[in-house]
C-alpha cells in the first residue's frame, strides 16, 4: 500500500533509539523526508533521507530549534511525532515522590511535547495541512501500582492535550492523534535503569525473574510478548499518512492484550 508519504517531511523527537529510531526508520523507508531529533545522534548516522539534529529536548527551547532545522533546510513540515520519554521507576510511591521528581516526568513526557507541537502548528496552518502523532502510554490510564505514578500522570497530560489540539485544529486540516504503547522491548523495560532492573535490584532477583512478576503483577499479556518498537511504529506511519486524513482525536491501544476493558 501506498501510504502518500513520499517526499513530506517529518520531525521525530527522542529519535536515537527504541520507539523513536523505529518510527525514523518506517517514515523514511515510506518515502519521507526525516529530520530527527536526539541528545546523542550516533545512531542515525547514514540513514538515508534522515537528517540527525542533536540537541536536547528537555530544554524550553529545544523542540523550537529542531522544527526551526527542518523548516530551514526543507521548507515545510507535514508530520510531528512527539515520542521523547522517558520514566524512572518510583520504588518509594506517591509520599516518596517529591515535587522535583513530578516536574522532571512533565518536562520529559508532557512538555516536550508540547513545545514541538506549539512550534510546529504555525507552519501546518500556513499550509493548511498537518499531522501530529503523540506517543503516549497505557499508563496515562491503567495505573496498577505507583511504581510510574509521574510518568502516568505526565502521559495523561498528553492524551489530553491530544484530545484538545483535535477539536480546535482538526476544521484547519491538522489531525491530531495518540498512541499508548503497553510494555515495549525497549530500555525503558529491558535497559540498565528499565523497569525490570531495577525491580530486580529492590526485590534480590534477576531481571528475567522481575519482568515476569511485573507483568504478572498487572494482569499479564496474552500474547505472551512485549511489543516491539517496529509495531509502534507501524501504527504512528499510519496515523502520519493522509490516507487516514480523517482520523483525528483518537488514542490507538498497542499492548498485546494487557488492558482487557473497553
Amino acid at each position: 500500500m501506498d501510504l502518500q508519504l513520499r517526499d513530506k517531511v517529518a520531525v521525530v523527537t527522542g529519535a536515537s533509539k527504541g520507539i523513536g529510531l523505529a518510527i525514523v526508520k518506517a517514515l523514511a523507508e515510506e518515502g519521507a523526508r526525516v529530520v530527527a531529533g536526539a541528545r546523542t545522534v550516533d545512531t542515525l548516522a547514514g540513514l538515508e533521507r534522515v537528517t540527525a539534529v542533536a540537541l536536547d529536548l528537555a530544554t524550553p527551547e529545544g523542540p523550537a530549534l529542531l522544527v526551526r532545522r527542518a523548516l530551514e533546510d526543507l521548507g515545510r513540515v507535514n508530520v510531528l511525532v512527539n515520542n521523547v520519554s522517558a520514566v524512572r521507576m518510583r520504588l518509594q510511591g506517591f509520599l516518596g515522590t517529591s515535587d522535583d521528581e513530578f516536574a522532571w516526568s512533565m518536562q520529559m513526557n508532557f512538555f516536550a511535547a508540547l513545545r514541538a507541537t506549539r512550534a510546529v502548528l504555525p507552519a501546518m496552518l500556513a499550509q493548511g495541512a498537518g499531522a501530529v502523532v503523540n506517543i503516549a502510554s497505557v499508563n496515562a490510564f491503567f495505573e496498577p501500582d505507583a511504581g510510574v505514578l509521574d510518568y502516568g500522570a505526565a502521559k495523561a497530560a498528553l492524551l489530553n492535550l491530544t484530545k484538545s489540539l483535535a477539536q480546535e485544529f482538526g476544521p484547519k486540516g491538522i489531525k491530531v492523534n495518540a498512541i499508548s504503547p503497553g510494555p515495549v522491548s525497549t530500555d525503558l523495560w529491558l535497559g540498565t535503569d528499565g523497569v525490570a532492573q531495577t525491580v530486580a535490584r529492590a526485590s534480590g532477583v534477576d531481571a528475567e525473574t522481575a519482568r515476569k512478576n511485573v507483568l504478572a503483577s498487572i494482569g499479564g499479556l496474552p500474547t505472551g510478548r512485549l511489543t516491539t518498537p517496529e509495531e509502534v511504529a507501524t501504527l504512528a506511519v499510519l496515523l502520519a499518512s493522509p490516507l487516514t486524513a480523517n482520523v483525528t482525536g483518537s488514542n490507538y491501544v498497542i499492548d498485546g492484550g494487557l488492558i482487557k476493558t473497553t
